[in-house]
């Protein structure tokens, strides 16, 4: 057996999403081989991929089928995750891909989403920032349980940088964490958009695969200075069954589908799309209507990224402080894992096959 042997194989071998065999995408590295023992590195484009059982059987099976059917081969996965921005990178330099979570309205679950998306992301091995823009509602603080913290500051070259809190692994930024929760947020849309600026640029994010960005509901002022202030990689639209959520999640696809703002949508996650009772766990009962999510996302040709049932300790883990991702509920947790595998997907698909990554000149 000799190198050139298993390139050759594993040229046979696809990547499931992006459609390129693993050699022509340079993802195969470190060959070595001993006797029958073949050993080598495949670089993922994610540390929270979902193929990898997937990927390591086809190269294992290619190697035997094709090279030495005694071989006797050892997959080892690496990762560098996908980044396709192509901006100066003076602003969030170190985060890799920039993801905003929307709603066209409020109640759909779109900052319960956001928290665990995160969560199961960092589960899978990424590095992962969550940061709240819901100026007027902020809710990130209570969900992670750090209500009543204050960040601290750090001096960078004569300037001071907030430190996001840390928490369950994921670094955290709310407005919740910076003002008396008694006080109302009472701004002006140029006021909130400046302390959204400051989010982003006052803020010490350091290195990330994903930021998160838990975006406030509706379409205004808050979205256009994201997109004006920092390359967003793509959004992901949160909505629920019922016509009225639904009427409103399509102003949010709408909205980044403008061909002055080019923010490609990765997908769209149904919240609340069943009740399953913790002693019924197999049952399902479709309380506001049924796969409106899925007709919604074959209408505007989109994928549909998940469908998140109503169960009780999704409730109770984000008013405790405890999301569900850190929970032990298994129907729940499953489901979020299996959203957030989706959203992997899409934005490695979205790095490789759309154009650069770029900050927005919108004109509005």
């Amino acid at each position: 057996m000799t190198q050139e042997d298993i390139l050759k194989a594993l040229s046979n071998v696809q990547e499931p999403d992006l459609g390129k065999d693993l050699v022509t995408l340079n993802m195969v590295k470190d060959i070595h081989i001993d006797g029958n023992n073949v050993s080598f590195t495949v670089v993922l484009t994610t540390p929270a991929c979902p193929m990898k059982d997937m990927i390591s059987n086809a190269c294992k099976n290619a190697v035997t089928l094709l090279v030495n059917k005694e071989a006797v081969v050892t997959v080892n996965f690496s990762s560098q995750t996908s980044s396709n921005r192509q901006d100066p990178k003076t602003i969030l330099s170190g985060v890799k891909n920039i993801i905003a979570v929307v709603s066209g309205k409020g109640g759909v679950g779109k900052s319960t989403v956001a928290a665990n998306l995160a969560l199961a992301l960092k589960e899978g091995g990424a590095k992962v920032g969550l940061m709240d823009a819901d100026i007027y509602g902020p809710s990130q603080h209570i969900m992670f349980g750090i209500r009543g913290e204050r960040p601290l500051m750090k001096d960078d070259g004569g300037k001071g940088k907030i430190l996001p809190i840390e928490k369950f692994g994921i670094q955290v930024m709310s407005i919740g964490l910076l003002i008396d929760e008694k006080q109302a947020v009472v701004w002006r849309g140029p006021m909130a958009s400046s302390a959204i600026r400051q989010f982003v640029t006052d803020v010490d994010w350091g290195e990330l695969d994903y930021l998160i960005i838990d975006m406030p509901p509706g379409t205004g002022d808050i979205h256009l200075t994201i997109v004006q202030t920092v390359p967003v990689t793509g959004v992901i639209v949160v909505t629920t069954p019922q016509l009225v959520a639904l009427a409103d999640a399509k102003k949010g696809i709408a909205m980044f589908g403008q061909a002055q703002l080019k923010v490609p949508v990765i997908g769209l996650v149904e919240n609340m799309s069943y009740f399953t009772p913790a002693e019924l766990p197999e049952s399902k009962y479709y309380l506001f209507g049924k796969e409106g999510g899925k007709n919604l996302a074959e209408e505007f040709d989109i994928p549909l990224l998940g469908q998140i049932p109503i169960v009780q300790s999704i409730r109770e883990g984000g008013d405790i402080g405890i999301p569900v991702m850190v929970s032990d509920d298994q129907i729940s947790r499953k489901a979020f894992e299996a959203f957030a595998a989706n959203a992997v997907r899409g934005i490695a698909m979205r790095n490789a096959n759309l154009p650069a990554t770029e900050i927005q000149e919108v004109l509005v």
